[in-house]
Protein backbone atom coordinates (compact mmCIF):
# COMPACT_ATOMS: atom_id res chain seq x y z
CA UNK A 1 0.00 0.00 0.00
CA UNK A 2 1.50 3.29 -1.10
CA UNK A 3 1.82 6.28 1.20
CA UNK A 4 -0.69 8.17 -0.97
CA UNK A 5 -3.25 5.41 -0.45
CA UNK A 6 -2.55 5.40 3.30
CA UNK A 7 -2.95 9.18 3.34
CA UNK A 8 -6.26 9.03 1.47
CA UNK A 9 -7.52 6.26 3.74
CA UNK A 10 -6.50 8.34 6.75
CA UNK A 11 -8.26 11.42 5.39
CA UNK A 12 -11.40 9.39 4.70
CA UNK A 13 -11.42 7.95 8.20
CA UNK A 14 -10.73 11.37 9.70
CA UNK A 15 -13.72 12.94 7.93
CA UNK A 16 -16.17 11.96 10.70
CA UNK A 17 -13.93 13.49 13.35
CA UNK A 18 -13.49 16.59 11.19
CA UNK A 19 -17.25 16.97 10.80
CA UNK A 20 -17.80 16.60 14.56
CA UNK A 21 -14.96 19.05 15.19
CA UNK A 22 -16.64 21.57 12.92
CA UNK A 23 -19.84 21.21 14.92
CA UNK A 24 -17.91 21.39 18.20
CA UNK A 25 -16.16 24.57 17.08
CA UNK A 26 -19.52 26.03 16.15
CA UNK A 27 -20.83 25.32 19.68
CA UNK A 28 -17.82 26.61 21.64
CA UNK A 29 -18.42 30.22 22.62
CA UNK A 30 -14.85 31.27 23.47
CA UNK A 31 -12.36 29.35 21.40
CA UNK A 32 -8.84 28.76 22.77
CA UNK A 33 -6.01 26.56 21.56
CA UNK A 34 -6.22 24.24 24.59
CA UNK A 35 -9.89 23.50 23.83
CA UNK A 36 -9.12 22.61 20.22
CA UNK A 37 -6.14 20.48 21.33
CA UNK A 38 -8.32 18.56 23.80
CA UNK A 39 -10.87 17.65 21.13
CA UNK A 40 -8.16 16.78 18.59
CA UNK A 41 -6.30 14.61 21.09
CA UNK A 42 -9.38 12.58 21.95
CA UNK A 43 -10.23 12.00 18.29
CA UNK A 44 -6.63 11.29 17.25
CA UNK A 45 -6.00 8.77 20.04
CA UNK A 46 -9.24 6.86 19.47
CA UNK A 47 -8.71 6.86 15.71
CA UNK A 48 -5.28 5.32 16.36
CA UNK A 49 -6.51 2.66 18.79
CA UNK A 50 -9.52 1.41 16.82
CA UNK A 51 -7.61 0.25 13.71
CA UNK A 52 -5.21 -1.59 16.02
CA UNK A 53 -8.14 -3.44 17.60
CA UNK A 54 -9.50 -4.17 14.13
CA UNK A 55 -6.07 -5.33 12.97
CA UNK A 56 -5.82 -7.96 15.72
CA UNK A 57 -9.40 -9.07 15.12
CA UNK A 58 -8.61 -9.46 11.42
CA UNK A 59 -5.46 -11.49 12.13
CA UNK A 60 -7.59 -14.21 13.66
CA UNK A 61 -9.53 -14.59 10.39
CA UNK A 62 -6.81 -13.87 7.79
CA UNK A 63 -6.25 -17.47 6.69
CA UNK A 64 -9.96 -18.06 6.18
CA UNK A 65 -10.43 -15.13 3.79
CA UNK A 66 -7.03 -14.64 2.16
CA UNK A 67 -8.24 -15.45 -1.38
CA UNK A 68 -11.07 -12.93 -1.30
CA UNK A 69 -9.44 -10.30 0.91
CA UNK A 70 -9.48 -7.56 -1.74
CA UNK A 71 -13.24 -8.07 -2.13
CA UNK A 72 -13.76 -7.93 1.64
CA UNK A 73 -11.75 -4.71 1.98
CA UNK A 74 -13.65 -3.25 -0.98
CA UNK A 75 -17.02 -4.10 0.57
CA UNK A 76 -15.98 -2.74 3.99
CA UNK A 77 -14.62 0.56 2.66
CA UNK A 78 -17.44 1.11 0.15
CA UNK A 79 -19.95 0.29 2.89
CA UNK A 80 -18.29 2.78 5.24
CA UNK A 81 -18.17 5.39 2.47
CA UNK A 82 -21.84 4.95 1.63
CA UNK A 83 -22.69 5.11 5.34
CA UNK A 84 -20.84 8.42 5.65
CA UNK A 85 -22.60 9.87 2.62
CA UNK A 86 -25.96 8.73 3.98
CA UNK A 87 -25.19 10.25 7.38
CA UNK A 88 -24.34 13.52 5.65
CA UNK A 89 -27.89 13.63 4.29
CA UNK A 90 -29.57 12.67 7.58
CA UNK A 91 -27.43 14.54 10.09
CA UNK A 92 -29.12 16.89 12.51
CA UNK A 93 -27.32 19.59 14.45
CA UNK A 94 -26.78 18.82 18.10
CA UNK A 95 -26.91 22.08 20.03
CA UNK A 96 -27.67 20.72 23.48
CA UNK A 97 -24.35 19.10 24.41
CA UNK A 98 -21.00 20.42 25.59
CA UNK A 99 -18.27 19.08 23.28
CA UNK A 100 -15.59 19.77 25.90
CA UNK A 101 -16.90 17.43 28.64
CA UNK A 102 -14.77 14.28 28.93
CA UNK A 103 -17.71 11.85 28.76
CA UNK A 104 -19.09 13.61 25.72
CA UNK A 105 -15.68 13.57 24.05
CA UNK A 106 -15.22 9.85 24.76
CA UNK A 107 -18.61 9.11 23.22
CA UNK A 108 -17.88 11.26 20.19
CA UNK A 109 -14.39 9.79 19.78
CA UNK A 110 -15.71 6.22 19.90
CA UNK A 111 -18.52 7.04 17.49
CA UNK A 112 -16.20 8.70 14.98
CA UNK A 113 -13.59 5.92 15.17
CA UNK A 114 -15.83 2.86 14.67
CA UNK A 115 -15.02 3.08 10.96
CA UNK A 116 -11.35 2.72 11.93
CA UNK A 117 -12.15 -0.61 13.59
CA UNK A 118 -13.60 -1.96 10.34
CA UNK A 119 -10.72 -0.49 8.35
CA UNK A 120 -8.25 -2.19 10.71
CA UNK A 121 -9.81 -5.55 9.92
CA UNK A 122 -9.31 -4.89 6.23
CA UNK A 123 -5.76 -3.64 6.76
CA UNK A 124 -4.79 -6.83 8.60
CA UNK A 125 -5.88 -8.82 5.57
CA UNK A 126 -3.73 -6.69 3.29
CA UNK A 127 -0.70 -7.18 5.56
CA UNK A 128 0.32 -3.52 5.57
CA UNK A 129 2.75 -2.07 8.15
CA UNK A 130 0.53 -1.43 11.17
CA UNK A 131 2.66 1.24 12.87
CA UNK A 132 2.92 3.38 9.73
CA UNK A 133 -0.79 3.14 8.98
CA UNK A 134 -2.17 3.82 12.47
CA UNK A 135 0.33 6.61 13.09
CA UNK A 136 -0.74 8.27 9.86
CA UNK A 137 -4.44 7.77 10.65
CA UNK A 138 -4.02 9.18 14.17
CA UNK A 139 -1.92 12.15 13.05
CA UNK A 140 -4.21 13.13 10.19
CA UNK A 141 -7.26 12.77 12.44
CA UNK A 142 -5.58 14.96 15.07
CA UNK A 143 -4.65 17.55 12.45
CA UNK A 144 -8.07 17.54 10.78
CA UNK A 145 -9.77 17.82 14.18
CA UNK A 146 -7.79 20.81 15.40
CA UNK A 147 -8.33 22.56 12.08
CA UNK A 148 -12.00 21.55 12.17
CA UNK A 149 -12.58 23.12 15.59
CA UNK A 150 -11.24 26.48 14.45
CA UNK A 151 -12.95 26.32 11.05
CA UNK A 152 -16.20 25.33 12.74
CA UNK A 153 -15.93 28.20 15.15
CA UNK A 154 -15.43 30.74 12.40
CA UNK A 155 -17.03 29.17 9.28
CA UNK A 156 -18.82 25.96 10.37
CA UNK A 157 -22.28 27.03 9.39
CA UNK A 158 -21.22 27.23 5.71
CA UNK A 159 -20.10 23.65 4.95
CA UNK A 160 -20.42 21.27 7.86
CA UNK A 161 -22.39 18.44 6.14
CA UNK A 162 -20.33 18.41 2.92
CA UNK A 163 -17.37 16.90 4.80
CA UNK A 164 -19.29 13.64 5.22
CA UNK A 165 -19.82 13.41 1.46
CA UNK A 166 -16.16 13.99 0.61
CA UNK A 167 -14.97 11.49 3.23
CA UNK A 168 -17.41 8.88 1.92
CA UNK A 169 -16.26 9.35 -1.66
CA UNK A 170 -12.60 9.07 -0.60
CA UNK A 171 -13.26 5.77 1.22
CA UNK A 172 -15.13 4.40 -1.81
CA UNK A 173 -12.20 5.41 -4.02
CA UNK A 174 -9.62 3.73 -1.78
CA UNK A 175 -11.74 0.56 -1.62
CA UNK A 176 -12.08 0.51 -5.40
CA UNK A 177 -8.32 1.00 -5.81
CA UNK A 178 -7.61 -1.93 -3.45
CA UNK A 179 -10.08 -4.12 -5.35
CA UNK A 180 -8.50 -3.27 -8.70
CA UNK A 181 -5.03 -4.00 -7.29
CA UNK A 182 -6.24 -7.34 -5.89
CA UNK A 183 -7.74 -8.32 -9.24
CA UNK A 184 -4.48 -7.38 -10.99
CA UNK A 185 -6.18 -4.66 -13.06
CA UNK A 186 -4.28 -1.79 -11.48
CA UNK A 187 -1.01 -1.89 -9.57
CA UNK A 188 -0.05 1.07 -7.42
Amino acid sequence: MQIITIGLLSAGLAADAFAVSLTSGLLIKRIKLNKALKIALFFGVFQTIMPILGWFTGLAFRELIDGVSHWLVFVLLVGLGLKMIYEGFTQEKQASFNPLENYTLIGLAVATSIDGLAAGIGLSILEVPLIVVVTTIGFITFLFSIIGVFMGHYFGHLFENQVEYVGGVVLIGVGTNILLEGLGIFNS
